[in-house]
């Protein structure tokens, strides 16, 4: 992942996470854990669609229809960031969300639990 350009992206804790940039469809060998963002630019900057966690190889791939969702919102790129440790992917997700509500239905496909 060293080759690919990088973004950082800041959680509502003020906290920067460094992501790895690649067009929509990247290859990733299964096992590699961590955190992703489903993006697209919109006037030069960044925007989140979808903020998950898990393993990088599959991300939305078993649920259809949030790759729905994805897909009619229009990303282009998918962030990446490596973290094998699932606590500090979930906390980093939560950090993230909080920070970038817009993911949120029904500007992004992230669904706020409990309405």
């Amino acid at each position: 992942m060293a080759k690919e350009p990088t973004v950082e992206w800041a959680g509502a804790s003020g906290t920067k996470y460094k992501y790895w940039v690649y067009p929509r469809h990247p290859s990733v060998s299964e096992g590699f854990l961590g955190n992703y963002i489903y993006t697209k630019v919109v006037n030069k900057f960044w925007v989140p669609i979808y903020i998950g966690q898990g393993d990088l190889s599959v991300r939305c791939a078993n649920n259809h229809h949030q790759i729905e969702c994805i897909d009619s919102k229009g990303a282009t790129h998918v962030h990446l960031h490596l973290n094998a440790n699932e606590a500090e992917r979930l906390a980093e997700e939560k950090d993230l969300l909080s920070g970038h509500s817009f993911a949120y239905d029904p500007t992004g496909c992230n669904i706020k639990t409990g309405g």
